[in-house]
């Protein structure tokens, strides 16, 4: 981008790129690049301790970003950036869970004595869990949790997706949260220590 050009978009407020990017404009896009990539990438490399994954992790936020410009109803830049990688780091950690790989990826922050047969088996069965929770969810519940948690959708996108209104989409995301805490509470100290610790 010229100089010029850059000075222009970089003196605009986050709500006037917001709305220039819905529009298809691509300097305002590559204007909320500029401005937000690092801090998300230092999130995400604070918690992941990869520098690959972190930035593999933002870049795949920025692509979506651009590609569903036309469907975000976005508020606030800032907080909407930051809650997506939240969600995206919780993914990844949840994938990391389900492919067997907890003892690897918790290495670098557990001491040997820490590295027991009961801790790998509990994290197999959190994520055997969750995956069972959500299935039994009721169907509308599990399609909005879905959306919402795993596609990163907004609730206004899931509304005319599914043609609700999104009180009731916020109806549905509650309802998710509340039978899901109650299905893991026995795992709630794991819980804790690989996601709210880290996140």
């Amino acid at each position: 981008m010229p100089a010029a050009h850059r000075t222009l978009y970089a003196a605009w407020s986050d709500d006037a790129l917001v709305q220039a990017l819905s529009q298809g404009d691509a300097k305002a896009f590559e204007e909320i690049y500029a401005r937000y990539w690092y801090q998300l990438f230092e999130v995400a490399q604070r918690k992941l301790n990869s520098r690959e994954a972190a930035e593999e992790l933002v870049q795949e936020l920025f692509t979506a970003l651009w590609h569903k410009r036309e469907a975000h109803t976005i508020s606030k830049l800032k907080p909407y950036l930051h809650s997506a990688i939240k969600y995206q780091i919780i993914d990844s950690i949840k994938s990391k869970m389900t492919h067997a790989g907890y003892l690897t990826y918790t290495r670098p922050q557990l001491s040997e004595a820490d590295h027991t047969t009961e801790e790998v088996v509990a994290a197999e069965d959190l994520s055997g869990a969750l995956v069972a929770s959500v299935t039994r969810l009721p169907e509308h519940t599990q399609q909005v949790f879905r959306l919402s948690r795993f596609e990163h959708q907004t609730v206004p996108e899931i509304a005319g997706r599914l043609n609700l209104s999104p009180k009731t989409v916020e109806y549905h995301l509650t309802r998710a949260m509340k039978l899901l805490r109650v299905s893991l509470k026995d795992f709630l100290p794991l819980v804790v220590f690989l996601l709210l610790g880290r996140i």
